[in-house]
């Protein structure tokens, strides 16, 4: 799949596994995995199926560097 769209992955101790988030579908689009493999791959697929069933998307969240040059 090749989208710009964000999969933010984090260990939670209260939940016991990695949870995948997809930020720009909102605070509920979550995902999980035992390992940080599983929850990426888990995150995917959500994705590609909030992909096909959302209009319009969401535009992606693109990282922009603050480059700083030194005079």
């Amino acid at each position: 799949m090749n989208s710009h769209y964000s999969v933010l992955i984090q260990w939670s101790d209260e939940d016991d596994c990695y949870i995948a988030a997809l930020p720009e579908f909102g605070p509920y689009a979550l995902t999980h995995g035992d390992s940080y493999e599983e929850a990426f791959h888990n995150g995917q697929a959500v994705l590609a199926l909030l992909m096909e069933s959302t209009a319009p998307l969401p535009p992606p969240n693109v990282f922009h560097a603050a480059i700083e040059t030194i005079a």
